[in-house]
């Protein structure tokens, strides 16, 4: 009998396999067994890592002593968490007041919109008003190209400095060596660190980036503004902990043939997220625009078919917008329905609802709806302003002047109620508007502003007959 040579495995060892290592996504922390390219769960592309392996126990151990005690909370100094004017008036708005020492806000848009163009504005606002050192760091530009923006912009303050880096190592040491009031990084994306494996703008990278920039903001109390790059569908690039971590989160958003630019915070820690701040982007630079609605509005006072203005809310700001309409005889057998700055989908949906509930004759004409200015009208009170403005090029009738519209059209024909029709109707009031057609029984007398004549509808059949005057005139 032979005996076998392999020496007997320990027995506390039988059954025991080695660790294997585990991948885990950035994004929603799903786990795998292997790497790959595209996380199972979330199916976001190259967010998949290797995790370390885990150690028996915790791995991290109280410090003692700590560098400051925990105090009452009614001994927390809160002078050193006001929020502190920027100088920009409508970016103020945004943020709840201004900048807080220690915030680090994400400002995210695509490219071109002039991101950098008002952050550079800020920061030389900010130097001049304080007379401190305000640090712009430029990742993406070179220092003499955003020298000459802020030439013809008017920011060269003595007090900006401007450094051109993309190591994460020097940035930090500009910090502590200028010990600014505020930091502004164009753009984190473009930022790494040589401690950490990866290309700019990757995951990890962009998590190293802003969390070291985060802990510097944090100790030295200086607000930080990053801008962050967006993919094709508008949210921010990089890891979905990049939200998390920063105090505020703004979207800036603008159309590249349309001057109106608009900032509005989807997060903010400091100060409400329903505000939007308006800017008027030129050759000459950005500025805040206390009156957008005059962007909105046709200068021509010839009144015409086809016309008809209404009044929506970005956020709590009401804007005043005139929505134009264009109906003609089509050659085609499926007819045209284009848009400019109205959604498709909903001028679909009204058209039909003109069909067989008022009997306007659509089906064989072309109807091109849009707006002025390069505005966009997307929330449902914008739906009877759009059909009364068809109605009227249909039938080559203009709308009773002074006339505005707010309120959703419903598939039955109903004219549904619209939130803060208040504040509407004193924008449009404002504005000079003397009529306005609104559903039946949404607003009190008491808020309805001096000079302005209510016309009540129940449908749009209704609507439609009180845009055209005849109930004022029969009365």
């Amino acid at each position: 009998m032979t005996t076998s040579s392999r020496a007997p495995a320990p027995s506390g060892a039988r059954g025991v396999r080695p660790a294997r290592p585990a991948y885990r996504c950035a994004e929603c922390g799903w786990s795998t067994a292997k790497w790959v390219g595209r996380c199972g769960e979330c199916q976001a592309w190259g967010t998949v890592t290797e995790e370390a392996a885990e150690t028996a126990g915790p791995r991290t151990r109280p410090v003692a002593p700590t560098r400051s005690p925990a105090r009452p909370i009614g001994e927390i100094d809160v002078e050193t968490a006001r929020a502190r004017p920027t100088g920009v008036g409508e970016l103020d708005r945004v943020l709840g007041g201004g900048l807080v020492p220690g915030a680090v806000i994400l400002l995210a848009g695509e490219p071109g919109v002039g991101k950098s163009t008002l952050l550079l504005d800020v920061a030389s606002r900010v130097a001049e008003g304080t007379g401190q050192r305000v640090l712009y760091v430029t990742g993406e530009e070179s220092a003499g190209q955003v020298r000459l923006r802020a030439e013809r912009i008017g920011a060269l303050a003595p007090g900006l400095l401007l450094a051109a880096e993309t190591d994460l190592g020097t940035v930090l040491g500009h910090i502590e060596q200028t010990s600014p009031t505020l930091l502004v990084v164009d753009s984190v994306q473009t930022i790494a660190s040589a401690q950490v494996d990866g290309s700019p703008g990757g995951v990890s990278q962009v998590r190293e980036v802003a969390a070291a920039l985060i802990a510097v903001a944090k100790e030295r109390d200086i607000p930080a503004v990053l801008v962050g790059h967006v993919t094709k569908d508008g949210s921010v690039a990089g890891p979905r902990t990049l939200e998390h971590l920063v105090d505020v989160v703004c979207q800036f958003e603008g159309e590249r043939h349309s001057r109106l630019r608009m900032v509005r915070a989807v997060k903010n820690r400091y100060g409400p997220t329903d505000e939007v701040g308006c800017f008027d982007l030129s050759e000459h630079g950005i500025v805040g625009l206390t009156d957008p609605s005059a962007l909105f509005l046709s200068r021509n006072h010839q009144h015409v078919p086809g016309t008809c203005v209404t009044v929506t809310l970005e956020g709590r700001r009401p804007l005043a917008t005139e929505v134009q309409a264009l109906v003609a005889a089509s050659v085609l057998s499926n007819p045209r329905r284009t848009t400019s700055g109205v959604d498709s989908s909903r001028l679909a949906m009204v058209l039909a609802v003109l069909q067989r509930r008022v009997g306007a004759r659509l089906a064989d004409q072309d109807v091109y709806v849009s707006t002025i200015g390069g505005a966009r009208v997307v929330e449902p009170s914008s739906d009877l302003a759009v059909a009364l403005a068809t109605v009227s090029a249909a039938e080559n009738v203009a709308l009773v002047e002074g006339l505005v519209a707010m309120g959703e059209v419903g598939l039955a024909g109903e004219i549904r109620p619209v939130v803060g029709l208040a504040r509407r109707l004193a924008e449009a009031r404002r504005h000079g508007f003397t009529r306005a057609v609104v559903p039946t029984g949404t607003v009190e007398p008491s808020d309805v502003p001096d000079g302005l004549v209510l016309l009540e509808a129940a449908d749009l059949a209704e609507a439609v007959v009180l845009s055209r005057g005849s109930r004022l005139a029969d009365g």
